[in-house]
């Protein structure tokens, strides 16, 4: 399907502002008449909205000029972000398809319209037009905003059954519905597109080049999503993308499923940009992973409610444990490197925590309001008290007081010290030199969650994620997909990668917690201010400087408001 791409600014700076500012005294009712005629291509992409595109080629670099923001896209990227511009600020990030390459690429129609379960479906074929809004909460004067392509079957692919050979990837550290995944994408494009030759790539990237691939079958994977981690293995870094591409194009891989992080998401982006520049017919499809749920733009990331779950019956016993011992402290350190959406959740459906510390929200130990004055206050008012921690919290209070230097993992992401021990030596550190009797039992479950199956609710996302992949790479799209306010969609690599999603402090989830644990914020007016400039620009995409002031204030209002945040 041809496609729109963003909008390259004449030369003349001046010219293009007098333009601007003569679209903005029309009437815009007088502008939503329909599109002037167009190619044949271009007719196929026809959009809900009047809209002028101009496809970006190689020729029109020189015309980009510096781009928006310091986390900016390079000249290279920029060809492959597609944004198009409608009437009352509406803008579509679209997602790079085959005949973005290969204009003449065929399609066939749908297996689908045949099939049995799907005959009864009133309409089971997304329409073209279909898109979701990044930003549901407006106001009357709001712009219509940013939007994504609406996941689904599509009334014509672009590949035919028996031609399908497809390869299904896990990268990175395990995650609760890992199998699940797998399951549903080999019983999906078995039983719904009769694909019979997919494999599985083992032990993560490296597998593409390193070792044989793996027949999957409805059959060999029947019964795994009763089962933690991941069938096919997996591993940190690994990421070679010529040869990965080379071992794709040698066996004739032509749809490649990617199950991973934010880290893995970038590899799956540079495999579909090296397999774009080699004219490659073949759809990258990627299924966002993190326990974390730190993937931006998406709801929340498979794995999740599972994490919540099984975090909580930790911090029970870390309550039993409290409960049962003079001045009793409970200490759970839970997953969350960079965003403690996990000790949030937890803490918020336990209701037996007395202080969350999480990395977006900076804290101190000594002094006036510090945490140890805290904890000290609580013991004596309530004879026990329950501490949940994040992972990535505190990180800059142990690098100070142990001389710590930064290392790094296989995927690049910084080792973490050990905030839960460290806390625990500093607690009892505290007491004994006020002479104080007090007991800490530390609990760190993190690998005890991580390994579990995923509950029933984690099971039917990993199916609908499975199913929404499948049915964007036989339309030829090449994407993450995720769920974006509700409705499942398919969004740019580049989107999921440019940022990352954290908890808002300046948000009311935040204060939920605060009046659950009854903690003081431990913040000062400078960490506030930080805090809420960050999250203003927290999920603005790094875009082409080359776009409209009608786009750009799109993507600006969009990004004001994250799908993670408030409810």
């Amino acid at each position: 399907m041809a496609s729109s791409h963003i909008i390259l600014p004449p030369d003349d700076d001046d010219e293009e502002q007098r333009r601007l500012e003569e679209e903005e005294d029309e009437d815009p009712w007088a502008r939503s008449g329909p599109p002037p005629a167009a190619p044949e291509q271009a007719v196929k992409a026809a959009l809900p909205f009047s809209a002028t595109c101009v496809r970006i080629s190689r020729d029109s670099y020189p015309n980009l000029r510096a781009l928006r923001n310091a986390s900016s896209v390079s000249l290279a990227d920029a060809a492959y972000v597609k944004i198009s511009e409608g009437d009352f600020g509406y803008v579509l990030d679209d997602v790079p398809h085959l005949v973005d390459h290969l204009p003449d690429a065929p399609t066939y129609p749908n297996p689908l319209q045949d099939h049995p379960a799907y005959s009864t479906v009133k309409q089971y074929f997304v329409n073209e037009d279909d898109t979701v809004p990044q930003k549901v909460v407006v106001q009357k004067s709001s712009r219509r905003g940013v939007h994504f392509r609406r996941a689904g079957p599509r009334q014509r692919v672009y590949f035919e059954s028996d031609e399908v050979k497809a390869c299904i990837v896990t990268c990175g550290g395990l995650c609760p519905g890992l199998n699940t995944v797998i399951r549903e994408l080999v019983c999906g494009l078995s039983h719904m597109y009769n694909v019979s030759k997919i494999y599985g790539i083992q032990n993560g990237y490296k597998g593409f080049y390193s070792s044989n691939y793996l027949t999957l079958t409805p059959k060999s994977v029947d019964d795994i999503h009763k089962r933690g981690g991941t069938v096919l293995g997996t591993s940190r870094g690994g990421h070679d993308t010529k040869k990965i591409v080379d071992n794709i194009q040698d066996r004739g891989i032509n749809q490649v499923y990617i199950i991973g992080g934010d880290g893995t998401q970038k590899g799956a982006y540079e495999i579909f940009k090296e397999i774009r520049k080699r004219g490659l017919k073949v759809s990258v499809a990627g299924v966002p992973k993190t326990i974390d749920n730190d993937i931006a733009i998406i709801d929340k990331s498979f794995g999740f409610d599972t994490a919540v779950e099984e975090a909580q019956r930790a911090i029970d016993s870390a309550h039993v444990e409290a409960c049962s011992a003079e001045n009793g402290i409970g200490l759970v350190k839970l997953m969350g490197r960079y965003s403690g959406f996990i000790a949030m959740y937890a803490t918020l459906a336990s209701r037996d925590v007395d202080c969350c510390l999480i990395p977006e929200s900076p804290f101190y130990m000594d002094g006036e309001g510090g945490l140890l004055q805290y904890v000290e206050k609580r013991l004596k008012e309530n004879k026990h008290m329950v501490i949940v921690v994040a992972e990535g919290a505190g990180q800059d209070l142990i690098a100070k007081s142990l001389s710590a230097s930064e290392q790094q993992d296989a995927s690049g992401n910084k080792l973490l010290l050990d905030i839960g021990l460290w806390l625990t030596h500093k607690i009892k550190d505290h007491f004994k030199s006020k002479k104080m009797e007090m007991t800490i039992k530390y609990i760190d479950p993190t690998y005890m969650i991580r390994a579990i199956p995923s509950n029933a609710s984690d099971n039917v996302y990993c199916t609908l994620l499975a199913h929404s992949a499948i049915h964007g790479a036989m339309a030829g799209y090449s994407f993450t997909v995720g769920n974006v306010n509700g409705r499942h969609a398919y969004i740019p690599f580049y989107r999921v990668t440019s940022t990352r999603n954290k908890v808002k402090i300046t948000d009311r989830m935040w204060a939920r917690l605060l009046s659950s644990t009854n903690q003081p914020s431990f913040l000062s007016q400078k960490d506030i201010d930080e805090a809420k400039e960050t999250d203003r620009t927290a999920n603005k995409p790094p875009l082409p400087s080359g776009l409209s002031h009608h786009v750009a204030n799109s993507f600006d209002q969009s990004a004001s408001s994250s799908t993670n945040s408030d409810i």
